[in-house]
């Protein structure tokens, strides 16, 4: 199992993926120093009580506010509405960058688990074969709990969070996860034959400045990265957005092509990206987004 140390969570969003608006609606409250335990949270929210509790959830999951429900440095840059980058997320590449915090900072588990090493055993996946596999793992590590009802629930959520049913129809958006649309997961057949895949491809949709900042945002990248880490590794970009190596290639060549300082060498074989003067990622978004 390759993430080591972790807290796993499987519950706390009350089986209600992430609405379009809840993220926004959640950072505004908080930054008025409001409670989520307070008596009027669910008038202020315009939500259901349970609701209220979801918001908090995913607030954290999506690294927007902390643990002590404080915004983020993220969470200030995207949704403040004074110098946010796209407090609507009217931009597909915000959208990207949610995802990428959904993932990596693992406070809800099914995430970083399906992106980093489920989909890489498993090319199609419905609920069972997933309930099936964190069952195996959880016999070997005392850290996972292991629930079938919770886990089983934490897989429909993720489903609803990722999954685009909106070709053709034309519903109010509200219920729809706020991730649906960047069409990472894809279905095969229907009904009870159902299943889920999230294939390795080139995401021409996906911005290189998003990318770039992924990789600024790891810890364990140092100066010169190499290309199977890039492609491969626990929270590269490869494994965060699906992209297989004529992706990441494409990637790599507009990134060098756009900022100066970063290189791609490929010397004996050994390819890596390398960094003469590591800029700071939220430069990168600043530069994308025009602030």
């Amino acid at each position: 199992m390759g993430l080591q140390n972790t807290k796993y969570t499987f519950s706390g969003h009350d089986s209600f993926q992430c609405r379009q608006l809840w993220l926004k609606k959640g950072y505004d409250y908080v930054i008025e120093n409001r409670n989520f335990n307070d008596e009027d949270a669910v008038v202020q929210l315009g939500v259901g009580k349970n609701m209220v509790s979801s918001i908090r959830f995913w607030l954290k999951a999506f690294n927007i506010v902390d643990n002590n429900d404080l915004p983020t440095e993220f969470g200030k840059r995207l949704f403040d509405d004074d110098i946010g980058y796209d407090p609507f997320l009217e931009d597909e590449a915000s959208l990207w960058l949610l995802h990428f915090n959904l993932v990596k900072t693992g406070f809800a588990s099914i995430y970083s688990i399906i992106f980093n090493e489920f989909r890489k055993e498993k090319l199609f996946f419905n609920k069972e074969t997933y309930v099936n596999y964190l069952k195996r793992i959880a016999e070997s590590d005392n850290d996972l709990n292991f629930n079938e009802n919770t886990v089983a629930k934490d897989f429909n959520v993720f489903t609803n969070l990722y999954k685009n049913e909106s070709r053709g129809k034309n519903i109010e958006d509200s219920f729809s996860g706020i991730l649906s649309e960047i069409e990472l997961l894809s279905t095969a057949g229907k009904g009870k034959d159902e299943q889920f895949y999230i294939e390795n491809s080139e995401r021409d949709n996906l911005s290189e400045y998003v990318v770039l900042y992924a990789i600024l945002e790891n810890a364990d990248y140092g100066d010169s990265i190499s290309l199977n880490s890039l492609e491969f590794n626990i929270n590269s970009p490869g494994s965060i957005f699906a992209l297989n190596r004529l992706g990441l290639m494409n990637k790599i060549s507009e990134i060098v092509s756009e900022f100066n300082g970063i290189t791609f060498t490929d010397q004996a074989g050994i390819k890596e990206l390398q960094f003469k003067n590591k800029v700071e990622a939220f430069k990168v978004l600043d530069k994308y987004y025009g602030k």
